[in-house]
């Protein structure tokens, strides 16, 4: 019989798919056989105007970690439902709260498992309920233990995790914090550890903010932002991890552009002189908002430094906020991330303590 080990969170987007990343490369590293799913998509585009859910449903995340690992696709493991404004309203309007035929069919298939069953939950602790799949549910329903990723900024932040405690109780077997900020990581370790710790809170991990991590790429702002892709569309894979607006004089905006790394460059369609000025910065990407077009020279230069140029209908502080809302809010589904991730879990987190916690059989 084996062992069945829930990720979940108490917020979205905590770092859930970073940590399976780590503890999926320890466990080919080790030799152990491990299968690995959601049982509640979350990240899956899917139209319900052309057609049904394809089966089986994998989930986007389990699929890149799945192609990233070299996995079998035996060793992945379909959803059981998917969390979309579709499938909830549809749910709601039947009046269905349980998980259906499908959760006993995993149940069946956990318990018969050799090796380890690694399952990422939804985004909280409570997300999920109007399928019967939130993670207090999945853990009771499959005698499985919990480890939670949890955004640590003070100590106001233990209050989630001392709730989350409350309501799992012994499944509980630890958390990883994540995001602090770097300065702050090795007096963490030192002093609010041990008293987690006190608290029966085992820590595994405590792991720095990463602005890699938390970047967009240029496509993902083309389709929240709903661009024009002026020139480069080639280039859309590039990823952004800072944001720039470009409404300061031209002298100013250089001093300020040299400081800054991997930038979106916000600024009016004209002013020239900034857009310029951007391109010779670490700019991944040059956003134009207002009215106007681009001058013929700027397009020129952007294509011979391969920067892509963008055009939008909203204003500066409208395009401002809808980048803002993207950072730390994106899927872990770029190769360059999760070889960070390979590395940010492996030099952060004691995956060899959780494994003990679970009594597995794995070496160090």
């Amino acid at each position: 019989m084996g062992t069945t080990l829930l990720i979940g969170s108490c917020e979205p987007f905590s770092g859930k798919s970073a940590l399976v990343l780590g503890i999926a490369q320890k466990l080919i590293q080790s030799g152990l056989p491990f299968r690995f799913g959601k049982p509640l998509a979350t990240s899956l585009d899917w139209d319900p105007n052309k057609g049904p859910l394809p089966q089986p449903l994998i989930d986007d995340d389990v699929r890149f970690v799945g192609e990233t690992l070299g996995m079998d696709s035996t060793r992945l493991i379909p959803s059981l439902h998917l969390l979309s404004p579709t499938t909830a309203t549809l749910r709601l309007g039947q009046g269905q709260l349980d998980p259906g035929e499908g959760f006993e069919v995993l149940k069946h298939q956990v318990a018969a498992a050799d090796g380890l069953t690694l399952l990422e939950c939804a985004g909280s602790l409570q997300e999920g309920l109007l399928y019967g799949l939130s993670l207090p549910q999945l853990a009771a329903g499959l005698d499985a233990q919990v480890v939670l990723v949890h955004l640590w900024q003070d100590s106001r932040s233990v209050d989630a995790l001392l709730s989350a405690r409350e309501i799992l109780g012994d499944r509980l077997v630890g958390v990883v914090l994540n995001a602090v900020t770097p300065d702050e990581v090795e007096s963490l370790e030192r002093q609010v550890v041990p008293s987690l710790e006190n608290l029966g809170l085992s820590v595994f991990g405590v792991m720095p903010r990463s602005p890699l991590l938390r970047s967009v790429t240029v496509g993902e702002l083309v389709r929240r932002l709903n661009a024009r892709v002026i020139c480069c569309p080639e280039r859309e894979e590039l990823l952004v991890e800072t944001l720039s607006i470009g409404a300061m004089n031209v002298n100013s905006a250089m001093e300020f552009f040299r400081k800054r790394r991997n930038m979106a460059v916000v600024t009016g369609a004209d002013r020239t002189d900034i857009q310029l000025a951007a391109l010779e910065a670490s700019t991944q990407c040059l956003i134009l908002t207002g009215a106007g077009e681009p001058l013929p020279q700027l397009i020129s230069r952007a294509e011979e430094l391969d920067v892509p140029l963008l055009k939008v209908d909203h204003d500066t502080l409208a395009t401002v906020e809808v980048i803002e809302q993207a950072f730390g809010h994106v899927r872990l589904h770029e190769a360059v991330k999760a070889t960070y991730a390979f590395r940010l879990v492996e030099e952060h987190c004691r995956i060899d303590r959780l494994f003990e916690a679970l009594h597995l059989p794995v070496q160090a």
